[in-house]
């Protein structure tokens, strides 16, 4: 499983280097980070030490649904379904169709990787 890359950018940096892109003045170099985050706040409330034993479990474990990830952690679903979603839209996981109507959690990598600007 490959790594991820993340950055700080503020709203502003990222708006403008949205806007730079789509107008084709700048082009994403491979090794630069696909998720960014507005601040380190907001990072370390995605990614807290909670959050990221998730997603080792999630990754070692590969639960068939989001009720046997809760009984695992021992987790309100209800919460855990809302700090997966957050994780799904960073890009950091990604839902599987389970048996039934059920989702299974997946880590789409093996960790994280940060890079941040002074």
């Amino acid at each position: 499983m490959k790594m991820l890359k993340v950055g700080i950018a503020s709203l502003e940096q990222y708006k403008a280097r949205t806007l730079a892109i789509a107008r084709g003045e700048y082009t994403p170099g491979p090794g630069e980070p696909k998720v960014w985050f507005q601040s380190m706040e907001s990072l370390s409330r995605v990614l807290s030490d909670k959050n990221r034993a998730l997603l080792a479990l999630i990754a070692s474990t590969s639960p068939q649904s989001v009720s046997e990830l809760a009984q695992r952690t021992g987790r309100a679903k209800s919460n855990l379904s809302r700090t997966l979603r957050t994780m799904e839209q960073y890009g950091l996981i990604h839902f599987e169709k389970g048996a039934g109507r059920q989702l299974a959690p997946r880590a789409n990598y093996a960790g994280i990787s940060l890079e941040m600007p002074f």
